[in-house]
């Protein structure tokens, strides 16, 4: 969720001058996150989720001559911003997270020092009122962030049965009341009226809600699920994980930013489970030397926005970030 961009000092070798700057947003955990990288001058990298550029500006600043950053973007706005920056160490194609290795394969990457994934929705993403995301614009229900493939969320809404519908709005919205909004749902779509905009969809959810936390619209959680499943977010996630493992060479850094706990879950397993690789019962009769070895390392603990940032930036205020370091390569 790339949220902004600040301006670093460029390292003496590099001139920063060709690297236009974006003001209107906010990069949720700038330093944070690049720190995590822990970056070499001459590294290479890969910022899975370039948005608006912040993350990839910084790390620019912190690299030599002989130093390499790939970016990549389902969005296409997103892309149009990284091919401002006229710079011979940068490189941004248009990719989806599981198509990591192939960006890889393209550009004869073996192995990387580190790699960003910031995850989410950004902010140019909802206050684009046509682009569907949000409640607070009626606009056509669209709702994917890579706007050449896959179907839009009307066109999911048309054909989806009550039970899955009833299911995506659970899981993936971690709504409550998510029985009656699909069956309200599926009630306006069977009565005739196909939900094709922002506003009739929200106005159909609030009717089936009858209880809203202070301070939040009915619709939030309904208009995350079906993002989410519209653009199989947690399903890329999962995809792009085991693909960093085999990129980072050793001492490489993983550093994700997560915004909610569906995938902050998802990211801290994976981890996990890869630190945690010879889980065995102590007694168990197997030599120490061919156990399986740890492949990822955490790094610290999760980091979330200091008090500060979430005053400037409130959207920023779910945000967590883990690290991780490769520490074998079988």
């Amino acid at each position: 969720m790339s949220l902004g961009a600040t301006s670093a000092p460029a390292t003496a070798s590099v001139s920063l001058a060709t690297m236009p700057f974006v003001s209107t947003h906010i990069t949720v955990l700038l330093n944070e996150a690049v720190d995590g990288l822990n970056i070499k001058a001459g590294g290479t990298y890969i910022d899975g989720t370039f948005g608006r550029g912040g993350h990839s500006r910084k790390i620019l600043s912190k690299l030599e001559i002989a130093g390499r950053l790939f970016a990549m973007d389902r969005d296409l706005a997103a892309i149009e911003t990284g091919k401002t920056i006229t710079d011979a160490r940068f490189t941004i194609e248009h990719r989806h997270f599981s198509e990591i290795n192939q960006l890889a394969t393209q550009n004869n990457l073996t192995h990387v020092d580190g790699i960003l994934l910031d995850l989410g929705i950004s902010s140019p993403q909802i206050d684009e009122g046509e682009r569907g995301f949000s409640f607070r614009f009626d606009a056509p229900l669209d709702m994917r962030m890579d706007q050449t493939r896959g179907k839009t969320a009307a066109q999911l809404l048309a054909t989806i049965s009550e039970q899955q519908l009833g299911k995506v709005i659970k899981d993936y919205g971690e709504e409550r009341f998510a029985k009656q909004v699909a069956r309200a749902i599926i009630k306006e779509r069977d009565d005739g009226r196909a939900i094709t905009s922002t506003g009739q969809l929200a106005k159909v959810v609030a009717s089936a809600i009858p209880k809203v936390e202070p301070g939040q619209n009915p619709a939030t959680r309904t208009f995350q699920a079906l993002r989410i499943f519209v653009n199989q977010e947690l399903e890329e996630l999962s995809l792009i994980l085991p693909q960093c493992l085999s990129l980072l060479a050793v001492g490489g850094r993983l550093v994700v930013i997560s915004f909610h706990s569906l995938e902050d879950r998802i990211v801290k397993r994976f981890i996990q489970n890869e630190q945690n690789r010879d889980d065995l019962p102590a007694n168990f009769p197997i030599k120490a030397k061919d156990l399986p070895q740890p492949r990822l390392k955490m790094v610290g603990k999760a980091i979330k926005p200091s008090a500060a940032e979430i005053k400037l930036n409130v959207r920023c205020r779910s945000a967590v970030m883990r690290v991780a370091e490769r520490t074998a390569t079988a």
